[in-house]
């Protein structure tokens, strides 16, 4: 996701907790920190931990003990914003709009993409290359 990729994680998280605070006092936003902001505000179950100060911005959640990272969980919700908005992997809006109105919100569609994003990433990490799109694309009209 290009909107962070020159940062630490920390510092990633920090723009989340800035961006949630400045949200909730009602002050002036960038872009970028309305886009953060409207991602927290559907996740009510992160709002303690966003506010909770700098014990999170370092702190691991362990997947295999089922753990599920809330920052990375949003981050993937901005993700696949950024990529319905400007149609990359090309298709991808064509799907989530099927999604939502199946989903009944683009919120739950989302939710149902992320499995394909996660998968997507990991195997480009793994594989140490970019991102397969046709495959990421296709997993994706699969659940269509």
């Amino acid at each position: 996701m290009a909107i962070f990729a020159d940062q630490s994680r920390e510092a990633m998280r920090r723009q989340y907790q800035e961006a949630w605070r400045k949200f909730r006092a009602q002050q002036e936003l960038t872009a970028l920190e309305k886009q953060i902001a409207a991602v927290v505000a559907e996740h009510p179950e992160y709002h303690a931990l966003i506010e909770r100060g700098s014990d999170v911005l370092s702190q691991d959640w362990q997947p295999e003990q089922g753990q599920l990272n809330p920052f990375l969980h949003m981050g993937m919700h901005l993700a696949l914003r950024e990529q319905v908005a400007t149609d990359r992997p090309r298709g991808i809006a064509t799907v989530h709009a099927k999604l939502t109105r199946r989903a009944t919100a683009a919120h739950e569609a989302e939710h149902r993409m992320m499995d394909a994003l996660g998968t997507a990433l990991w195997e480009a990490q793994r594989l140490q290359r970019p991102p397969d799109e046709t495959a990421y694309l296709e997993a994706l009209r699969r659940l269509v």
